[in-house]
């Protein structure tokens, strides 16, 4: 499946997506920090600083990669489980989980549209990068909706579409030839991260995720900008 089919159907963003995460599985700490200009690791401290995690509190990390979230939520002492659409993610979270001392996490294959999860059983539902990735954002926010209890919080962190027409096209191009480069001396295949800028163009940016929350049934909806706007963290509260 080539980058240029990846967006015509909500199937074919989820098999682009899975194979392309399971391509870059071993390398995706390494790209996450050098994308974000080093400023990863900070973002997500501030994700889960605002996420006021109590101990106790059961907290779903969706698209939790190599369990960055996942296992911070923890160490706040709360009961974590950890859901990724690509396998090896999760067995890269399981060694750092086996080997690097860190705090318990369950960790289970799945998709954000369709949770394997109990309706109303999380107090707080994080993730990082996994909204513009999903093949319908609709659903997802549905099933983030369904998961969380009345009151519970959502927190996600992702790339920003910029507003302004001109930033967004410096911004896409800049991330587009970095990807293009970084995918030909690691994968030979200068497409794998032109997925990023390609994704980022279909996504409805900051203010409408916003919307689409508010919409949804979501309270207290709220965007944190970060990177001068280019990221974004967002924050709400299913209704009660």
């Amino acid at each position: 499946m080539t980058l240029r089919t990846a967006f015509d159907s909500p199937d074919r963003k989820r098999a682009h997506v899975r194979a392309l995460f399971a391509t870059i599985a071993d390398r995706y700490d390494l790209i996450t920090a050098v994308l974000s200009y080093g400023q990863d690791a900070h973002w997500k401290r501030t994700l889960i600083s605002m996420a006021q995690v109590q101990p106790g509190e059961r907290a779903l990390d969706l698209a939790c990669g190599t369990g960055d979230l996942a296992f911070a939520a923890a160490r706040k002492g709360a009961r974590v489980v950890g859901l990724d659409l690509t396998h090896r993610m999760l067995q890269l979270a399981h060694l750092r989980q086996g080997y690097g001392g860190q705090a318990p996490v369950g960790f289970i294959t799945g998709d954000m549209t369709d949770l394997p999860l109990r309706s109303a059983s999380f107090d707080l539902v994080t993730t990082g990068y996994g909204l513009r990735n999903v093949p319908d954002l609709n659903l997802a926010i549905d099933e983030i909706a369904r998961v969380l209890r009345p009151g519970g919080r959502l927190l996600s962190l992702d790339f920003n579409r910029p507003e302004s027409a001109w930033l967004r096209s410096i911004y896409l191009s800049y991330l587009t030839v970095v990807g293009a480069t970084l995918g030909w001396l690691l994968h030979r295949d200068p497409d794998t991260y032109r997925y990023i800028p390609a994704s980022i163009r279909r996504y409805p940016g900051a203010a409408g995720v916003a919307s689409l929350l508010t919409g949804r049934g979501f309270t207290g909806v709220r965007v944190v900008p970060l990177l001068f706007g280019l990221m974004t963290l967002h924050l709400a509260q299913r209704s009660r």
